[in-house]
Order: structure tokens, then C-alpha cells, then sequence
């Protein structure tokens, strides 16, 4: 009788569980066409600069990379970072649950710390030789709009993910901080890839706290020592604490080349030569 109460528990455990990552996974799909749709609009009506390719050319090949990433981490490891979160919450990880702090003084800290991780991990993906062979597919977009924003390699996801993972468990960050703090992160790479007009003195106000997309435009520079600055995600002040930040590219934007050398085919908007890029040699 124990072990048949003790299966009914698990399986109700279970039923809750599957929802929460049912709610989870809805929520941000949710945000993201959401946060897409108001920055391609906002594109449309205010560009910052003129396209190489149409739209129709190169957004449907952007777009299937987070596609594919998506399924491949439901497929792999569905809910990993909350799953993360939710154990160490349960076993009492990490740096913050000894401090009992206030909930949202706690979950603001591991959004602010999860920033920052995630701005070291850019800024590793841009040392070791490895690892930029697969961020390079992000910079090696012509383009620099919304769809540039989620264009990564499934295994630069499979490995920020993974890191993210590490990351929860060491802060001890709650379900709820890291759910915040990935809707975030991804309506922020978003806004910061806008192909879109800010006037100088919002976006100047702006960037003291976020980075903007002029910011982080010159980070997609062909100009090598450009691309290794402005490694911001949501937070501006990580590139200034840490001598990375540069405040515009040298030609000025509409002038500015994007993109990567070594990669100017018309050709390589392709999704296939996209995937291909982290085994091919320059």
C-alpha cells in the first residue's frame, strides 16, 4: 500500500513538474514573438541603416537556427536550467540561500550575476580559438537587425547552456530568477541587434544602465578591434568596469562594414553554409 502512495506522489510530482516546463517553455515563446514583432516594426519605421540583403533572402535562413536550437533543447535536455534551479533550491546551493535575503532582492542579484557570467562567457567565446569558430557564426551575419539577435550555433547554445547550468547551481538562483532572467536575456539580444533609430540623447541616457543597439553595433564591426569590445548583453556597465567598452566605431555607423572578412559570399546566408561554418577553414 506504502509503495502504490508513494508512486501516486511521484506521478502527481511529476504532472506538476511537466507543467511548469509547459509554462515555462509557453511563456517565452510567448515574449519572444512578441518582443520580435515590436522590434521589426520599429525597424521598419525607423532604420538606422540600409540592408545588403531583403528581408525575404536572409530572415528565413536567421530564423531557422533558433528553430532548430529550440528543438534540439527540448529533444536534449528540456527545462535544464530550471531544472537546475529548482534542485538547488531544493538542496539549499550556491551563494545566495545562506543570506535569506527578501525574494526579489534575491532574485534581482542573480539576474545582475547571471549578467555577468554570461558577459565573460562572451568575452571567452572571443579568446579561445575553438570556441570563436562557433560565435563567429553570429558575427559573421552582413546584416545587423532583430533576426541577427538569435542567430547562434546550435553548439555555442548546447555549451552557454550548459554553462548557464554551472552558473545556476554556483549563485543559487531561484526557478523564478532564472525563467526572468532568460526572458530577459533574450528580448534584450533583441533590442540591442535593432536595426533601428534611437535619437542621440535617449540612446546616450540609455546606455549608462543598458546596452543599446549602437552600442552593441559596434561590436559586429569587421574591424577586429571593435569586434572585441562592447561584449554587453543587458547590462552596459561590465564593458566600462572592465576596460572593453567603446562608445562608436571609427567610420561612423551608416559607414560602418558588418560582419567578419573571411565571410562576404552572398552564398553564406545559406543555413546550411551557416551550420558549416565552425568546420570550415579561413
Amino acid at each position: 500500500m506504502n509503495s502504490i502512495l508513494s508512486l501516486a506522489h511521484a506521478a502527481r510530482a511529476n504532472n506538476r513538474m511537466e507543467e511548469f516546463f509547459a509554462g515555462e517553455t509557453t511563456l517565452r515563446i510567448s515574449a519572444f514573438a512578441i518582443v520580435f514583432a515590436a522590434i521589426a516594426m520599429w525597424e521598419a519605421l525607423v532604420p538606422r541603416r540600409p540592408r545588403r540583403f531583403k528581408r525575404s533572402v536572409r530572415w528565413p535562413q536567421n530564423l531557422a537556427l533558433p528553430a532548430i536550437n529550440h528543438l534540439l533543447l527540448i529533444l536534449v535536455v528540456p527545462g535544464a536550467e530550471v531544472g537546475v534551479a529548482i534542485a538547488a533550491q531544493a538542496h539549499g546551493w550556491g551563494l545566495l540561500p545562506p543570506f535569506r535575503l527578501p525574494v526579489w532582492v534575491q532574485t534581482v542579484t542573480a539576474i545582475v550575476l547571471l549578467d555577468l557570467a554570461i558577459y565573460v562567457q562572451h568575452r571567452v567565446f572571443h579568446v579561445v580559438p575553438m570556441l570563436w569558430r562557433v560565435h563567429r557564426v553570429h558575427h559573421a551575419d552582413m546584416d545587423f537587425d532583430v533576426t541577427t539577435g538569435v542567430r547562434f550555433h546550435p553548439l555555442e547554445i548546447a555549451f552557454s547552456t550548459a554553462f548557464k547550468c554551472m552558473m545556476i547551481a554556483v549563485i543559487g538562483a531561484t526557478p523564478v530568477a532564472v525563467i526572468a532572467f532568460e526572458i530577459l536575456l533574450n528580448a534584450s539580444s533583441m533590442f540591442e541587434h535593432a536595426n533601428a533609430r534611437l535619437s542621440t540623447s535617449v540612446d546616450r541616457w540609455l546606455r549608462c544602465i543598458v546596452v543599446t543597439p549602437d552600442m552593441h553595433r559596434v561590436h559586429h564591426s569587421s574591424v577586429m578591434s571593435e569586434t572585441n569590445s562592447n561584449f554587453g548583453f543587458n547590462i552596459s556597465w561590465w564593458d566600462r568596469l572592465f576596460g572593453t567598452y567603446r562608445a562608436q566605431p571609427a567610420a561612423g555607423h551608416e559607414a560602418m562594414q558588418i560582419g567578419l572578412e573571411v565571410f562576404r559570399n552572398a552564398g553564406e546566408v545559406r543555413v546550411d553554409r551557416v551550420l558549416a561554418q565552425p568546420f570550415r577553414s579561413t
